[in-house]
């Protein structure tokens, strides 16, 4: 791909423009990739087996093709804006940036949130008997076929709950961490709506509800483990309501294309 391809996918009427700003990277379960010109480049960059292979040279080959359109097209971004780029204070943005990173990092939410990816490592490592149990109480009632029963399906819905739970795990902390930077960014240029830090946080928050539901799910499944799941189920829900709290128009926030058309007044 070139950097004119690159205008035209830009400049397709069938992709809505930022929707992959604010979504939660889980193409397999999207309904809009169709409309998303981030998932098609994604597509065409990794075509092939070996070009999603990240120990094949041809995944870092396609990386570093993309590196550089994505450069050539910030310089021609910058020039028709009448940036110089060379001119820049790099040090000094990163400096900046790296403040916000440690201001960030000691917030009680983020903190939170990052105990969490650790409680859901702690959790699984400690379940592995119950996942046993539970894959062998369901290949009994397979077999004894006894009517009204879906052991098949259950095992689909615990199976489901924990790729929510896995996918959310780390990009809570990740996204929060987006949300809490951007805040401080936007109060030291008085920034004006709508703010990246609210799109951000309602992200975050799409991922605790996911999270919540699927503990819910699981506490269902495993009710020995009734008082660890709990556990985990209230660390969820304060983090939750800590966030609602900092960041009270993020669930307000529109997402293009993926919070529906816009309401006219």
């Amino acid at each position: 791909m070139d950097l004119e391809e690159l205008k035209r996918l830009g400049k397709d009427p069938r992709f809505i423009s930022g929707i992959h700003n604010y979504c939660d990277r889980w193409c397999e379960r999207c309904s809009f990739t169709e409309k998303c010109m981030n998932f098609e480049l994604s597509e065409k960059q990794h075509s092939t087996p070996e070009s999603r292979d990240i120990e094949n040279d041809a995944f870092w080959e396609s990386l570093s093709d993309t590196f550089k359109l994505t450069l050539e097209l910030v310089r021609e971004m910058a020039e028709e804006q009448g940036i110089d780029l060379d001119k820049l204070d790099v040090d000094d943005t990163m400096e900046q940036e790296k403040l916000r990173d440690e201001q960030a990092e000691k917030h009680e939410y983020t903190i939170a949130a990052k105990k969490y990816g650790k409680m859901v490592d702690k959790w699984f490592e400690s379940a592995k008997e119950n996942f046993e149990d539970k894959e062998k109480s369901l290949n009994k009632k397979l077999l004894l076929d006894i009517p009204g029963d879906t052991p098949e399906e259950e095992a689909k819905v615990i199976e489901d709950a924990v790729d929510v739970i896995m996918w959310y795990q780390h990009q809570i902390w990740v996204k929060l961490m987006r949300a809490v930077r951007g805040q401080m960014w936007e109060d030291e240029e008085d920034f004006d709506f709508p703010k990246d830090s609210d799109g951000s946080a309602k992200v975050v928050l799409i991922g605790l509800d996911r999270s919540i539901g699927a503990w819910g799910i699981l506490l269902n499944s495993f009710s020995d483990d009734e008082n660890n799941i709990l556990n985990i189920l209230v660390h969820l829900e304060k983090l939750r309501k800590s966030v609602e709290k900092h960041f009270p128009e993020a669930r307000k926030f529109y997402r293009p294309g993926l919070d529906g058309p816009v309401e006219k007044e």
